[in-house]
C-alpha cells in the first residue's frame, strides 16, 4: 500500500534533505542486519488485490471513493485509477492453515467490495488488463485525487520531456501514445508477499527471481489491450512503458527502467538492492521525515525507515524487496508483483501456492541458484513466459528449450508440494492449490489461452467490441461461481445478450478497421476501394490523419452518371467530391442516440472521433446487421 501523504512539489533544498535521510537509512538499515535486528526464523504470507469496477456496460467505472464509503473496509483502498480498488490482506503465519485462512479472507474482503459496489449500480471483476478499457477512459479525470499520484504524474512527464510511448507487438501490435501515466490503471495485479530472514533474503531472492518465468507461465491472464491480441501477459510489457519516465538519452545508453526484472543476482544482502535504485533512479516523491534512524538504533528503538519506503515504492521491480515494523519487530519481505488478477480467487490462491512453495523447496535442491544458470538466462525466461504463456521454453538448470508446460508438471509441482510440506502446511491444502495448477497445465487452459481460445471461437460474429463485451461478461459470471479457470467453458458470443444493457455504445457497435484515402487521391481511388472491400462510405484523412471528409457510394454513382468516371475522362480528385460538412459522434455516444442522429439528419453513416481522431465507422448497415443476429438467435430452440 503506497505512502499518500507526500509532498506533491519539492524545492531543492527539500529534495537534498529528504536524500540525506535516505542514505541515512540505508547506512541504519545495514546496522540492523549486522547487529541481528531483523527478525527471523519465521515465514508469514500477505497479499494485495488490485480489481476493476465495472458499470452495467462491462466498462471502467470511476466510482472508487463511493464505494470505498459504502463499505468502509480498511482492508480497501484507493488504487490509480477511480476504476481500481486494492485490498490489503493481513499478515499471518504460512504453517498449518495460513493458505486456507488467507483464501477465507481474500474471499470475504472481495464480497465486501462486490457489495458496495452493487449499491452504486457497479460490479468487481477481477482481470489482469480489462478488456473492454478503452485509452479515452485513461484521463486525468479518472486520476484518483491523492497527492501521491497527482505528484508521480507530474514528476515522471517532467523527467521523460514528452508523451509515454506504448509499444508491443504480439498476435497484433499496438503502438499509441499518451500523455499521462493512466496505462498503469489498466493493469490489476494479485501480489504476494513472503517474510524472510536476512541472512536467507539474497538466496531466496534470487530464487523468487529464477521462478518468476515458470509462475507466469502458468498464471498469464492478461492477452488484451485496447482490442489487441498482444502477450499472454501484456502486463509485463504495459506496466513497463506506461511508467518509463527514461529521457531519450537515458533510454539511447541502455539505463534501466523503473519497472524492471533486475540487471543481476545479488550476492550477499537486500541492501544492495535499495544501493542500487538510489544510484540510478531520481528521487520522484518527498515528505518530511523527522526521525533520525542511527540515533534510534544508538538508543535500542527501531527506525521506521520512511525515507527508503517511499522511494523504494516508486521503482517496481517484478519481485520488490520490502522493510516493515509490526508489533515493534523489524523484518523484510519479498513481494512477488508479476501476478495478474484473476482469472478466480481459487486461481489467484493457487498461485500464491506455487510461488510460496518453489521457493522454499528449492535451497535444498538446487543451492545458490547463481552458480547453475546465467542471470540473462533467468531474464529471457521471463519475457518468454510474458510472451507465450503456457506455450513458453525455457533455458533451465540442467536442460535448454524446455517447454514450460512440462517443466511444470514434471519438475516444479512435486517440488512445490515439498517446500509447503517443509514450512507445515496442511497436506489438505497442498492438495487443494496445487492440484489447480496441475489441471490447468494438464488441459493447457490459463486466463489467457482461455480468452484467446473464446474470441477464437466466436470468429467474426459481431463487432470486436461486442466479442470484448461477451468476453467480460462470461469472465463475471464464472467468477461468480468461485470454479478454477481449468474448468470454465469457452465464452459465447450471444447478440440478444450482449446487446441488451440500454447503456450499449457506439464503441460496441462500430467498425474500427477502416479504409481511408486523402483529399489527392483519385476519386478512382474510393470507387475501388468501395468495390474491392465491398464498403460504401470511404473516409478522407489529411497527412497528420485528421478526418477531413467523407465519399459515400452515391457520391460515386453520381459521378458515373455523368460520365465522368470513365478510363478517358478527366481525372477528378476526392477533394473535389468528398463531403466535408460531416456530422460526426464519439465512442462513448450510445447507440440508440446514434441511430436518432442518423435518421434526424438522413445520413447512412457517422464517423466516429475520439480526442478529434478518427477511431471508426457506424453505418446503417451495422444496425441491419446486429438486428439480423438478434432475431436469428431467438429463432434458434432452446437447448
Amino acid at each position: 500500500m503506497g505512502e499518500h501523504n507526500v509532498l506533491s512539489e519539492h524545492d531543492a533544498q527539500q529534495s537534498q534533505a529528504f536524500m540525506k535521510s535516505l542514505l541515512a537509512e540505508v547506512a541504519a538499515l545495514e546496522q540492523m542486519i549486522e547487529g541481528g535486528r531483523i527478525e527471523s526464523g519465521v515465514h508469514r504470507i500477505g497479499a494485495e488485490q488490485e480489481m476493476f469496477l465495472l458499470d452495467r456496460a462491462l466498462r471502467p467505472a470511476p466510482l472508487a471513493p463511493a464505494v470505498l464509503d459504502a463499505a468502509a473496509d480498511p482492508r480497501l483502498t484507493t488504487e490509480i485509477g477511480t476504476f481500481n480498488l486494492e485490498a490489503n490482506l493481513s499478515p499471518r503465519l504460512l504453517a498449518g492453515s495460513g493458505l486456507r485462512e488467507m483464501e477465507a479472507e481474500l474471499n470475504d474482503v472481495v464480497a465486501v467490495a462486490r457489495r458496495a459496489a452493487h449499491g452504486v449500480d457497479a460490479e468487481i471483476l477481477l482481470a489482469g488488463i480489462l478488456p473492454t478499457i478503452r485509452q479515452a477512459d485513461l484521463t486525468l479525470d479518472h486520476l484518483t485525487p491523492s497527492p501521491r499520484y497527482f505528484a508521480l504524474n507530474r514528476a515522471m512527464q517532467h523527467l521523460r520531456g514528452g508523451a509515454f510511448d506504448i509499444h508491443i507487438k504480439g498476435l497484433d501490435e499496438l503502438q499509441t501514445t499518451h500523455d499521462n501515466l493512466m496505462f498503469e490503471a489498466c493493469c490489476c495485479s494479485f501480489q504476494v508477499h513472503l517474510q524472510v530472514g536476512s541472512q536467507e533474503f539474497a538466496p531466496l531472492y534470487n530464487l523468487a527471481q529464477l521462478i518468476s518465468a515458470p509462475l507466469l507461465a502458468v498464471a498469464a491472464n492478461s492477452p488484451l489491450l485496447l482490442g489487441h491480441r498482444l502477450w499472454h501477459e501484456t502486463r509485463v510489457a504495459l506496466f513497463q512503458h506506461s511508467t518509463d519516465e527514461r529521457s531519450s538519452a537515458r533510454r539511447a545508453r541502455q539505463h534501466p527502467p523503473r519497472v524492471s526484472f533486475g540487471e543481476g543476482w545479488i550476492k550477499h544482502s537486500i541492501v544492495e538492492i535499495f544501493r542500487e535504485e538510489i544510484a540510478r533512479f531520481r528521487v520522484l516523491l518527498t515528505k518530511h521525515i523527522d526521525e533520525d534512524p542511527l540515533a534510534l538504533l544508538a538508543r535500542g528503538e527501531l527506525p521506521q525507515l520512511a525515507a527508503l519506503r517511499l522511494h523504494n515504492g516508486t521503482v517496481w521491480r517484478w519481485n520488490r524487496p520490502c522493510y516493515g515494523v509490526n508489533d515493534g519487530v523489524a523484518h523484510l519481505r519479498i513481494e512477488h508483483r508479476a501476478l495478474p488478477s484473476g482469472p478466480s480467487l481459487l486461481d489467484e490462491m493457487a498461485n500464491a501456492a506455487f510461488f510460496l512453495g518453489l521457493l522454499l523447496a528449492l535451497p535444498d535442491e538446487y543451492g545458490p541458484v547463481e552458480t547453475l544458470l546465467s542471470f540473462d538466462d533467468a531474464k529471457e525466461n521471463f519475457f518468454a513466459a510474458a510472451r507465450y504463456g503456457l506455450k513458453a521454453r525455457f533455458n533451465w538448470i540442467g536442460e535448454r528449450d524446455c517447454p514450460a508446460a512440462r517443466l511444470v508438471q514434471e519438475h516444479l509441482l512435486p517440488l512445490a508440494h515439498k517446500g509447503l510440506q517443509q514450512a507445515g502446511v496442511t497436506s489438505s491444502d497442498r492438495e487443494r492449490y496445487l492440484n489447480v495448477i496441475a489441471e490447468r497445465v494438464a488441459c493447457e487452459q490459463t486466463g489467457a489461452l482461455w480468452a484467446l481460445h473464446s474470441l477464437e471461437e466466436m470468429g467474426e460474429q459481431g463487432t470486436r467490441e461486442l466479442r470484448q463485451h461477451a468476453l467480460v461478461a462470461a469472465t463475471l459470471e464464472h467468477q461468480r461461481s468461485g470454479e478454477p479457470v481449468a474448468q470454465w467453458p469457452l465464452a459465447r458470443f450471444q447478440p440478444t445478450r450482449q446487446w441488451a444493457s440500454e447503456r450499449q455504445t457506439v464503441a460496441h457497435l462500430m467498425s474500427t478497421d477502416l479504409f481511408t484515402v486523402r483529399p489527392d487521391d483519385l476519386a478512382d481511388l474510393a470507387a475501388s476501394v468501395m468495390n474491392w472491400r465491398h464498403i460504401r462510405h470511404v473516409p478522407v484523412e489529411d497527412d497528420d490523419g485528421r478526418l477531413v471528409g467523407l465519399i459515400s457510394h452515391r457520391d460515386l454513382l453520381r459521378l458515373l452518371a455523368h460520365g465522368m468516371l470513365t478510363h478517358d475522362a478527366k481525372a477528378i480528385t476526392v477533394k473535389e467530391i468528398m463531403k466535408r460538412d460531416l456530422v460526426t459522434i464519439t465512442p462513448g455516444t450510445s447507440a440508440r442516440e446514434a441511430l436518432a442522429v442518423m435518421r434526424r439528419c438522413k445520413v447512412g453513416c457517422l464517423p466516429v472521433l475520439e480526442n478529434d481522431r478518427l477511431v471508426g465507422l457506424v453505418t446503417a448497415y451495422d444496425f441491419l446487421a446486429l438486428a439480423a443476429d438478434v432475431l436469428e438467435q431467438q429463432e434458434q430452440p432452446v437447448s
